[in-house]
């Protein structure tokens, strides 16, 4: 229905006056005028039908491309498909129709589900506590070290300012930091990708009195096991810090070390990586925080707990409860409900055995990966990799080829890229990671493409400065497109 006073709107090449595309009932009210704030005159819209308005969209979904259409090879992002029936059961009508204040008694199942999600994460993590509260990885992280801050706090150290980070960390890493009002020093990798020991240690020595902790992501962002875990972990402590763990690449972990274990005293989960959500474009997420027993009174509330007042012998209830020191809520509510929901399922189908095998078979799949095409993608650290691996996107004997033409090019060949340079301690880089639920034809298929685009950045490399050439949008000006958005569509007149 249009004003009527609104111009005649400009004709979106199959725009025609008088086409409608939704068919309105006949008025069982009195009319009444729209408040003039809402409408707006230069506001032309098309007029189509609902089949012209149909095809539109579904076309428009076709030329997206995610993991149900093709290989996500995204490193750091853990790209994995997701089973199908995490979708259905997050839509069952006993969670989906849930509202946050409904009476306790009310919610026992999803109460329920909480609970077991949060003791789950516990055990695969080695950890004493869980709060599923953090909305997402970078959420997580900084709930991880508004928590440290507090323990150094309450311990009468609030003048501990310094975090460690290396230098292959998530850009997140010393965002979280600053936000939490700290302070960052980056620490260098040594020549095999880990964290150098002997920085590591005149970096304590000279933050002694400052030292709040580190952030360490392990497996690191170039996907090696860091060899000096253990040391790094007791010189943190030593010079009374805590060991923060980004969970991002927990993927290379299930089921065959816990972080708990390992020295962490905090790490952040990332269910929409690991635990199988779809993922990508900005959302879901969900980022829990697992934590010692140090750390269990500073967990932000509330989170679940089994009233044992309230319990039966064959009936528990459950209700939410406040941690004596809680840093408070970091969320509304409880979470990103509909993504426990789905993690929760992911873990129950998969059991302790199968979420082992996740993390052997996504290893497995780097590492053969990576056999695939290390003759001809340098990569700078080459070591048994874990679940990702990163090359350089250069060639010797093309020098004008970056890293950039390659992922254009893998377009062509129907694969979405992998991160483009990013560590940056890898000169054009490429992070791959394949996740475990790709089969050999596809990871053979993708690296067939890596070499012979190798092979066309030499003897065609203009071929690569244009791609793609087949994609339903040429190459952009990226940084063009950053700094003047264009957020509409105009016909030409």
């Amino acid at each position: 229905m249009k004003h009527p006073t609104a111009p005649e709107p400009l004709i979106f090449e199959i725009s025609r006056p008088g086409r409608c595309a939704v068919a309105l009932p006949k008025l069982d009210v009195p009319p009444a005028d729209l408040p003039h704030d809402l409408l707006r005159d230069d506001l032309r819209l098309p007029e189509v039908s609902e089949v012209d308005l149909i095809r539109h969209y579904i076309r428009l979904s076709q030329m997206n491309y995610g993991v149900d259409t093709g290989f996500y090879p995204l490193g750091s992002c853990t790209m994995k498909y997701n089973p199908k029936i995490n979708e259905e059961m997050a839509r069952l009508p006993g969670f989906v129709h849930l509202h946050p204040y409904q009476d306790e008694e009310t919610v026992q199942g999803a109460l329920a589900l909480m609970y077991f999600l949060q003791e789950f994460l516990k055990e695969i993590g080695g950890f004493a506590a869980v709060s599923l509260q953090p909305a997402a990885g970078a959420h997580g992280e900084l709930t991880g070290v508004l928590m440290m801050r507090a323990w150094q706090c309450d311990r009468g150290e609030g003048h501990r300012d310094i975090i460690l980070v290396p230098d292959s960390a998530h850009g997140t890493n010393p965002a979280s930091t600053t936000m939490s009002g700290l302070k960052v020093v980056e620490v260098p990798s040594d020549d095999r990708g880990n964290v150098d020991l002997k920085a590591l240690e005149a970096a304590c020595r000279e933050y002694r009195d400052r030292l709040v902790g580190m952030m360490l992501t392990n497996p690191n962002t170039l996907g090696l096991f860091d060899e000096h875990l253990e040391e790094i972990c007791a010189l943190v402590h030593e010079h009374g810090g805590l060991m923060y763990g980004d969970g991002a690449n927990m993927n290379a972990l299930l089921g065959i070390a816990r972080p708990g274990e390992l020295g962490f005293d905090v790490l952040h989960y990332n269910l929409h990586k690991t635990f199988s959500t779809p993922h990508g474009g900005g959302g879901p997420g969900s980022g829990p925080v697992g934590v010692s027993a140090t750390l269990a009174d500073f967990l932000p509330s509330p989170i679940v707990v089994v009233d044992p007042q309230r319990s039966t012998e064959n009936s528990p209830f459950f209700t939410f409860y406040n941690p004596p020191k809680s840093i408070g809520r970091v969320k509304a509510f409880y979470g990103h409900f509909g993504i426990m929901v789905r993690a929760y399922t992911y873990i129950r189908m998969m059991g302790p055995e199968g979420l082992r095998q996740v993390a052997e078979d996504a290893v497995l799949n780097a590492n053969y990966l990576k056999s695939r095409i290390q003759h001809v993608y340098h990569v700078p650290y080459n070591r048994t990799c874990m679940h990702e691996f990163v090359c350089e996107g250069r060639f010797a004997d093309a020098p004008d080829v970056r890293a950039l033409d390659i992922s254009k090019r893998l377009i062509d060949y129907g694969f979405h890229p992998p991160t483009n340079y990013f560590p940056l301690i890898v000169h054009e880089a490429l992070m791959i990671e394949p996740t475990e639920t790709e089969s050999k034809e596809t990871l053979d298929a993708f690296a067939d493409a890596l070499l012979r685009i190798a092979e066309e950045a030499r003897t065609n490399p203009q071929l690569l400065h244009e791609a793609p050439h087949n994609a339903p949008v040429r190459r952009l000006d990226e940084v063009r497109a950053a700094k003047e958005l264009i957020l509409r569509w105009e016909s030409p007149k």
